[in-house]
């Protein structure tokens, strides 16, 4: 476990780690395999203590949420990891080549990977890209969230345990601390949390020329199409914004309905909430608000935008408060009426608020979407295939997902990742494995193949039997 914070001592740790890394040589599919199946033992081994910790940092969240979420899907990435890497390791040859010579890629581990995590997911957004690196063959430093003290000084804590510190050191610290870890000379950078810290990541690692990739969230639309069922939109939908509250990057952030539905969205929103949670305040299904700071921005965003004309429904059950300051508790709320010009829609929300905009034709809808900055994910409801097939080819976002939300970030044959402000690279599966090793050409000749031939001087034959190939 380190603690420390400066430039220098980071740097030194870095260091020793890369000396390391070329000093072991290369790791066998044997050794990547046995660091997979360490790191899945350490969650599953810890599991009470880690969702422990995870309810502690957050005031209250449900276990069910960290079970699914920070333990189930994280083993599973890792397990598939560790089953496919002896194929994804295996050299690429390419075909069709002139001459005695053969040609392949070769799949070579970068060496140091650092990984920022945040604090929504702590243990699945560290391990999962820890899935690629330890797969690739890499080493790697972990930043975990300050925000969560509790999981992250006992992920400290348990990988000194099951790893050697040459194979993942953990870093324990503040912002500053965050800052320092982002200008090291890292092989690779991984950073996700908010598109504004991610520009400081990418500027922070650019004076090195670190590779990085960059998982930004942003603000992810459902676009209900006129054809939809509403009450399955309104299911699919609200069950991942009250999953973790919404503090989810991939969580729906705002929603497209047509004007005729919009009652009936409100509606079955309501009904919705009230089958899934009978309170909310003292329900051990419902997880608090991270901490007071985001709390407090979150019902700024109601206030502005009330201020600014929207209709705000609360979808508490039994007239229950809304906002519980106690327990940090925020209900699910509708924002109707919304524009631009609002707080809310203009910044990613990660919280149980959900803006709702109606739409006359489709097409606005789309072009809504596609006046804004490309999000993590879009989500799409119609069983109609010429409208899915319409606005997959009209929009652009990390990911599409038509008549569910979030699903694909548990399949991990599927990459995972943004594009433009929502971030750059993939990770998952053997995407997060090409992610973290270098694509390396490697070409072969025998002694009797003499390509370079054609490049010697002098020449004169050369250049009057290429202009003759040419008809010239």
């Amino acid at each position: 476990m380190t603690t420390t914070q400066s430039f220098h001592d980071l740097n030194s740790i870095l260091q020793r780690m890369k000396k390391a890394h070329l000093d072991t040589g290369p790791a066998s599919a044997e050794l990547r395999q046995d660091r997979l199946q360490r790191a899945i033992d350490l969650i599953t081994d810890n599991q009470k203590a880690l969702t422990q910790a995870m309810s502690d940092d957050f005031g209250h969240r449900a276990e069910y949420q960290s079970l699914v979420a920070d333990v189930v899907t994280t083993v599973n990435g890792l397990m598939h990891a560790k089953s496919n890497v002896k194929q994804w390791m295996q050299p690429q040859p390419v075909f069709g080549l002139e001459g005695d010579r053969s040609a392949h890629i070769q799949q070579q581990p970068l060496g140091v990977v650092g990984v920022i995590s945040p604090w929504n997911f702590p243990i699945n957004l560290a391990f999962g890209p820890l899935a690629g690196v330890f797969a690739a063959g890499n080493s790697a430093m972990l930043k975990p969230s300050e925000l969560t003290p509790r999981t992250s000084e006992l992920l400290a804590e348990l990988v000194a345990r099951y790893f050697d510190p040459m194979e993942l050191a953990v870093v324990l610290g503040d912002a500053d601390v965050g800052q320092a870890f982002s200008q090291l000379p890292f092989d690779h950078l991984v950073f996700t949390g908010s598109t504004a810290v991610g520009k400081h990541v990418m500027r922070a690692a650019a004076e090195n020329l670190v590779p990085v990739t960059l998982e930004l969230g942003g603000k992810s639309p459902v676009l209900v199409a006129p054809d939809a069922d509403i009450t399955h939109a309104v299911q699919r939908t609200m069950t991942v914004k009250t999953f973790n509250v919404g503090q989810i990057c991939l969580s729906p952030d705002y929603v497209l309905v047509h004007k005729d539905h919009l009652e009936q969205w409100a509606s079955a929103s309501k009904q919705f909430v009230a089958q899934s949670f009978a309170t909310i305040a003292d329900n051990p299904d419902y997880t608090s608000i991270i901490n007071q700071r985001h709390f407090e921005r979150l019902t700024g965003l109601l206030d502005d935008a009330k201020q600014k004309g929207a209709t705000i429904i609360s979808l508490a059950p039994n007239n229950e408060p809304s906002i519980d300051q106690a327990t940090r508790t925020i209900a699910p709320h509708l924002i109707l009426n919304v524009n631009d010009d609002m707080a809310i829609m203009q910044e990613e929300i990660f919280g149980p608020l959900l803006p709702v905009k109606t739409y006359e034709q489709e097409q606005q809808a789309i072009d809504y979407i596609n006046q804004h900055p490309r999000p993590l994910a879009a989500y799409y409801f119609s069983d109609d295939e010429q409208r899915q097939e319409y606005f997959a080819q009209h929009t652009t976002s990390g990911a599409l997902i038509i008549n569910d939300i979030m699903t694909h970030a548990s399949i991990d044959a599927l990459p995972f990742g943004g594009v433009g402000p929502s971030g750059m690279g993939a990770y998952h599966g053997i995407h997060g494995f090409n992610n973290f090793t270098h694509a390396k050409a490697v070409v072969v000749h025998e002694q009797s193949d003499d390509a370079s031939e054609r490049l010697r001087a002098p020449y004169q034959d050369k250049a009057d039997a290429l202009k003759q190939a040419f008809g010239q």
